[in-house]
């Protein structure tokens, strides 16, 4: 077994990002929610686009107004207005002043906005009560923010709201992204069924297909269904194969463990892998084999990982988060940021383990005055039964060689979902 730090880092050692060149594809924003920029992109235009006011106002020149106060009040002569979406229709001269909304372009020969607070209006005039604090006052120049050709987002990031928001107010779409990864995914095991079929005696549901199928899709893959492959080793290298050639990673479940029928490795060296793991001193999820191979594509080769997961549900998903996801970040093409995500954690109850692996504790996470709380789950902790896992958002982390952690005491706490906010009524 080895440690489980040094099973992370030779998974990542192991993935072959994706490749400017082949692995990406061109996509509106409408449809490029969480996807990997695979290249910089550069504006293609100023931003603000023109001069405009940063509140609803009078558009005015600075030299009319520099010296209006509450006891001496300033009037201007309102020649008109400019709605957001309208260009200005007039140009202000000495004495006048044009109504202005936030947004709008600002009109020639105004070089200062008063905001709406400071004026009264009076018919066709406004009365400026306070003189702005500088010329130019909210008032947005074009290319403030930034220039065309001015680089907005670097490559190899996630986008989400706030960056797919700049690429549609500088017009940069379509956008080059990387494509998503292809995941194979298989179940051994002659005892396994689909969920949707009868159950016969010794038969087992497998709950780990779908279950890693969601978990995949849900952090951006592709899903490549093999079904259940058996316990047949001649099947199982074929359809191992055959994963190999279509995807760009591959799980299967099961068979990696040292029961008479766990094949998987001996398939994989058959196939030509190179085992990089047999397993990880972690609980759940011990029986974890990792291997690569080397796949000839066109002018260049790239490199396939196979992750062999535990068949136990619960060891499957902890697999998934702890080694899987980082692994399919890296691939996607994200530049960094791949660990997965660990918060300091104050315990409500006790924790205990075996001493003699890492080991996770699934549980609820909460965030409240006193920071982030683990209060373990009081369930069934075995690893074929994923009632208690469904209803945790956090696995707390015991230490090898720690066999008990007191109430009170800190501990790592990886996030597997949002944390429960408690109110301070509930403190």
């Amino acid at each position: 077994m080895i440690p489980v730090r040094e099973a992370e880092a030779i998974i990542l050692g192991c993935i072959q990002p994706f490749n400017v060149i082949g692995d990406t594809e061109s996509i509106k924003l409408d449809r490029v929610s969480g996807r990997i920029l695979s290249q910089p992109v550069a504006s293609r235009l100023d931003f603000p686009h023109w001069d405009n006011s940063a509140m609803d106002g009078y558009a005015v020149r600075f030299a009319d107004v520099a010296q209006a106060s509450e006891a001496e009040p300033i009037a201007l002569e309102v020649i008109g207005e400019v709605p957001a979406g309208c260009a200005p229709q007039n140009m202000v001269h000495p004495g006048q002043a044009i109504r202005i909304f936030t947004g709008s372009m600002l009109p020639k020969g105004a070089d200062t906005i008063v905001m709406q607070e400071d004026t009264t209006r009076e018919d066709d005039r406004v009365v400026i009560h306070r003189a702005p604090t500088a010329i130019g006052q909210f008032v947005r120049t074009k290319g403030e923010f930034y220039q065309s050709g001015n680089t907005l987002l670097p490559a190899g990031i996630a986008l989400t709201a706030a960056e797919i928001a700049v690429l549609a107010a500088a017009q940069c779409t379509p956008v080059r992204v990387f494509r998503r990864p292809r995941v194979a995914l298989l179940s051994t095991g002659r005892e396994l069924i689909p969920p949707d079929q009868p159950l016969l005696p010794g038969q087992i549901v497998d709950s780990n297909q779908v279950a890693i199928a969601s978990f995949l899709e849900r952090h951006g893959a592709i899903v490549l269904p093999f079904g259940i492959i058996g316990d047949d080793p001649r099947v199982t290298a074929a359809t191992i194969a055959q994963a190999i050639e279509e995807a760009d990673l591959v799980i299967s479940t099961g068979g990696v463990s040292v029961g008479d029928y766990d094949y998987v490795e001996e398939v994989l060296e058959h196939l030509g892998g190179t085992i990089q793991i047999r397993s990880v001193a972690v609980k759940p999820g011990k029986p974890l084999t990792v291997a690569t191979f080397q796949v000839a594509e066109g002018k260049r080769d790239r490199s396939v990982v196979y992750f062999g997961l535990p068949g136990n549900p619960v060891s499957a998903l902890v697999s998934c988060w702890r080694f899987v996801h980082p692994a399919l970040l890296k691939l996607s093409g994200l530049a960094r940021g791949w660990e997965p995500l660990f918060v300091r954690a104050t315990l409500r109850e006790a924790l205990r383990a075996g001493g003699g692996r890492e080991t996770y504790i699934w549980g609820s996470l909460y965030y409240g005055r006193k920071g982030f709380e683990f209060d373990r789950d009081r369930g069934s902790s075995s690893s074929g039964n994923a009632i208690g896992l469904a209803l945790s958002n956090g696995l707390a982390v015991v230490p090898v060689g720690t066999t008990a952690i007191a109430a009170g005491e800190s501990v790592e706490v990886l996030q597997i979902g949002m944390p429960i906010v408690e109110t301070l009524n509930t403190l």
